[in-house]
């Protein structure tokens, strides 16, 4: 296929989970399909090693919801219990049915009790083996596969992450399921030459970005943290997933992790709590984030900060994910197998290698340029 091409500017994308996080990226590529880098407000970057927004293309998904199984992606991403704004007026039809996924703990039984708009409707489809996921793959071109399955879905994630690994597709890890920074993993990836990014999707200008940034001004400015908290609430089916506590071990190392990594010195356990705190149902995909820190100025005299962050949960991640497929696809073209460190770094709560956001930045943008 010559570069001259357009499909060779192409990048296929195949999305695992066709939620809230999934409609705000689809309709994001929509929204931004015309005009010039005048018209980029929202984006990250406009132009990302020769790809923009407008390359990308839905060839696959997979959910367990019988409201969205069979259906377009396009109009799959407005089913319940999807509940994320909606920016974009026209979505046109990718041509891409969503197809029945394996449910294996991808799915938390107490949200059995939910009302239906609220929840799961879970699919009676036949499940598909990994042969037949490899098999729509290869039979799509594609070319990055995007996890957004619910926070604690780690046997349904190792799967995906198999079936990717299998079929030579580049793997991006948006939740705090650890692959990426997993060495055993980031081994494989790395033997196959398979391009692997995460993990824990780090928002555009969320509460863990806001934390690490005021956590590093306090190390920059000699203010000495003693102690903090950041409590999150929400509506979305993430935060009702999320009450069920035994699938948060791995969400509250990553969110907390990704502060302690860029303090002065590590905190206590007693001193600092990062974490989702409650579901509030008539929130639906608006997240408040409470934040208060703790320390001391010059002469040990004592000082807090409180800060109170409102954003739409899922939009505040769309642009980062445009930006990490996209990283995904170049690395893929470059032939670089394994973790991408720079992007990681720069757009995930737990990459293999944490850095300062502005190291992380540097990175990012030499990555991008090839340097």
């Amino acid at each position: 296929m010559s570069l001259h091409d357009p499909a060779a500017r192409e990048i296929r994308l195949a999305i695992v989970g066709v939620g809230n996080c999934a409609s705000s990226l689809v309709q994001g590529i929509a929204h931004y399909q015309n005009g010039g880098a005048n018209e980029q407000i929202g984006l990250l970057h406009w132009d990302l090693g020769g790809y923009r927004p407008k390359d990308i293309k839905v060839v696959a998904a997979w959910d367990v919801d019988r409201r969205k199984v069979g259906r377009d992606v396009a109009e799959a991403i407005f089913e319940r219990p999807n509940c994320t704004a909606t920016f974009c007026d026209h979505v046109p039809l990718s041509g891409a049915k969503v197809q029945m996924g394996r449910i294996l703990d991808g799915w938390s039984e107490h949200m059995a009790d939910m009302p239906p708009d609220r929840t799961f409707l879970l699919g009676d489809a036949a499940e598909p083996d990994k042969d037949e996921v490899v098999g729509l793959l290869r039979e799509t071109g594609a070319d990055v596969m995007v996890n957004y399955l619910p926070v604690g879905s780690q046997r349904a994630t190792e799967f995906y992450a198999e079936c990717a690994l299998d079929a030579g597709v580049a793997f991006v890890n948006n939740i705090p399921v650890f692959i990426a920074s997993n060495p055993d993993w980031a081994k494989r990836f790395e033997q196959a030459g398979v391009p692997l990014i995460g993990d824990d999707i780090k928002a555009q200008l969320g509460a863990t970005i806001v934390h690490r940034v005021l956590t590093d001004l306090f190390r920059k400015r000699g203010v000495k943290l003693d102690r903090t908290y950041q409590l999150n609430t929400g509506g979305n089916t993430d935060f009702l997933n999320m009450l069920n506590r035994a699938r948060l071990v791995s969400k509250k190392i990553s969110k907390t992790e990704a502060v302690q990594s860029v303090a002065e010195h590590r905190l206590e356990d007693e001193n600092i709590h990062i974490g989702p705190s409650d579901y509030v149902a008539w929130q639906n995909d608006n997240k408040v984030c409470f934040l208060r820190m703790e320390g001391q100025l010059f002469g040990g005299v004592p000082m807090n900060l409180e800060l109170r962050l409102s954003v739409e949960d899922s939009p505040n991640s769309a642009g980062v994910a445009i930006d990490l497929i996209r990283c995904a696809r170049l690395a893929r073209d470059r032939g670089i197998g394994g973790p991408i460190h720079p992007a990681a770094a720069a757009f995930c709560k737990h990459p293999p290698r944490q850095m300062t956001d502005d190291q992380a930045f540097e990175a990012l943008e030499a990555f991008i340029r090839g340097a």
